[in-house]
């Protein structure tokens, strides 16, 4: 007995429709008679529409089985379609390659847009500007520095680099930058700066759960002096009733009515 696998076969153009779907298509291009393989043509349509019955109510349902009729076909099928006939070019045409910006950031911590800046600012002839530009961009820089790095940078590293990436063309007052403080919010980070790690992040987490312990502790020592103060209270106040109407022979429907009650301490 031969086998037939299906490696062995030839490859399907479209899967989806499976190898009987190919084989009907196959067996038309061996019928001569051009008016029979035409209703032929028409009767395969059919059967893939069959296929996929929820997308009949989609647009160009009809111009899409006829183009994958072609497809499978390997665009040898000589029938009269409703349609153009699509081409193998037409469906083989590679989309034009995009550009894509390849530019190196040589400090990745600051960004490219700082280095943009810095080239931009190179240019401006107001000191004043300039002056005030710098002071706001070592800010920053400072700032971006610590994110990138866990740890404050020296103002000499962040006038070294301006001056690195603005190839020496801006002044800069040096006894001005020296002075800079970071006026931008430090963002939470969840790791600890370096040579500190593990310690604070311990140190924190065991403080939160000491506080919360002393919360939970307090917060069960105030039900349970309000649960006896009111068991107190009620005993007490059960207890005079008792006494005080039960003995002198009146109705001891009045006391038990009155024990219902309930005494909270505010």
């Amino acid at each position: 007995m031969k086998k037939n696998y299906n490696y062995t076969r030839r490859k399907l153009y479209l899967p989806e429709y499976g190898r009987h779907i190919q084989e009907m298509i196959d067996s038309l291009l061996e019928i001569e008679d051009r008016r029979e393989r035409n209703r032929q043509a028409r009767a395969v349509i059919a059967v893939m529409g069959n296929l996929n019955p929820l997308l009949r109510d989609t647009a160009d349902f009809t111009h899409k089985l006829w183009d994958h009729l072609f497809i499978m076909s390997d665009f040898q099928l000589d029938v009269d379609s409703p349609y153009p006939q699509p081409s193998r070019q037409e469906l083989t045409t590679v989309p034009r390659r995009m550009p894509y910006s390849s530019g190196h950031i040589e400090y990745k911590h600051y960004g490219k847009y700082v280095e943009r800046m810095i080239r931009r600012l190179a240019d401006e002839k107001n000191p004043q500007v300039v002056s005030r530009t710098v002071d706001n961009l070592a800010r920053y820089m400072r700032t971006k520095s610590y994110e990138y790095n866990q740890e404050h940078p020296n103002n000499e590293v962040i006038i070294k680099d301006i001056k690195k990436m603005s190839g020496n063309a801006i002044q800069i007052d040096e006894v001005a930058l020296n002075n800079i403080r970071s006026d931008y919010k430090q963002p939470f980070m969840a790791h600890p700066q370096k040579g500190q790690k593990g310690q604070e992040s311990e140190s924190a987490s065991v403080a939160q759960f000491q506080r919360q312990e002393r919360g939970r502790t307090a917060q069960y020592l105030e039900i349970g002096f309000r649960f006896l103060i009111n068991h107190f209270l009620a005993t007490c106040a059960a207890d005079f009733l008792f006494r005080s109407f039960f003995w002198q022979g009146r109705s001891w429907r009045f006391p038990v009515t009155l024990l219902r009650l309930r005494f909270r301490v505010v």
